[in-house]
């Protein structure tokens, strides 16, 4: 799906889970990370859009299909987000975010504080601060592909992940540096989309008044052995919204969604029919079938 935000000429592009986007139905919104599009959360928005929820995806600007230049801080990300949820006609939703967009969903989050628009947020390999060193920001700008090995070495936590793999011959670490790759390949002016998303990410400064502001319901969900976030690195945000749930999950680092989709789809459709309610017949236990 095709959106015009801001009257802009530009487009951005959302995906919908293999099915037209109705925004009656109770509303997830997955926002990818750094150097990503939407296709990391392809297995969980899937399985949502078949089960009874709208599913937006959204490319971040300057990124996979969507135009535009890539944005420069987490707060003009949340404004963009703002006006996608506006311009495709959602009135509540849930945010579910992944590194970066985790952010993203918590300002939003803490914008929408005294609003019901935001349900509830799930916050996935989250940190903050979310630092970044100055030599990786130096390769996201001057040596992309060396900033692609780092990263994707880190977030990962085997370089033989089972049993996630879904077969013989599925290289999950291959397929996150092909996506990155392909990013890349996007621009060559500098700053680059990476980092310009990384800086961002060490630039925002909000989290914590955010995350104060924050009264729905919230999911923190960290990979057991991420080093790039690791789960102690969430204890600020975890002491500021106090009433969040909290969940680690076992083998699986900062790439959570590839090491364990299963896991990640099972608690993210669980707290998503606990936030917005049970769109269909079809129990949480039935997750996987």
């Amino acid at each position: 799906m095709l959106l015009k935000i801001h009257g802009a000429d530009n487009h951005s592009y959302c995906y919908t889970g293999g099915k037209s986007f109705n925004p009656a139905l109770p509303t997830a919104v997955f926002i990818h990370g750094g150097q990503n599009d939407h296709s990391v959360w392809i297995l969980q928005t899937r399985y949502f859009a078949h089960h009874g929820f709208g599913v937006l995806a959204p490319d971040l600007p300057g990124h996979g299909r969507s135009q535009g230049p890539a944005l420069a801080s987490i707060e003009e990300l949340a404004g963009w987000l703002e006006s996608l949820l506006d311009a495709a006609g959602v009135t509540k939703a849930i945010l579910i975010g992944h590194s970066m967009g985790s952010l993203v969903a918590l300002e939003s989050a803490g914008r929408a504080a005294g609003s019901t628009r935001i349900a509830g947020i799930a916050l996935v390999g989250t940190a903050y601060p979310m630092k970044v060193a100055d030599a990786l920001l130096d390769a996201a700008n001057n040596d992309q592909q060396s900033a692609i090995d780092m990263v994707n070495i880190w977030s990962h936590s085997t370089m033989s992940p089972k049993p996630s793999a879904p077969g013989p011959g599925f290289y999950v670490q291959g397929a996150s540096q092909r996506l990155m790759q392909r990013i890349a390949r996007q621009s060559d002016s500098k700053p680059t989309v990476f980092h310009t998303d990384f800086a961002a990410c060490n630039n925002y400064a909000n989290g914590e008044q955010a995350a104060l502001a924050v009264a729905c319901p919230t999911l923190f969900l960290l990979g057991q052995r991420d080093v790039m976030t690791p789960a102690k690195a969430a204890a600020g945000l975890i002491a500021a919204i106090k009433h969040a749930k909290v969940v680690q999950v076992e083998a699986s680092g900062h790439a959570l969604m590839a090491e364990q989709p299963d896991a990640v789809l099972d608690h993210l459709y669980r707290f998503a029919t606990a936030a917005l309610g049970s769109p269909t017949a079809v129990a949480p236990a039935a997750i996987g079938g």
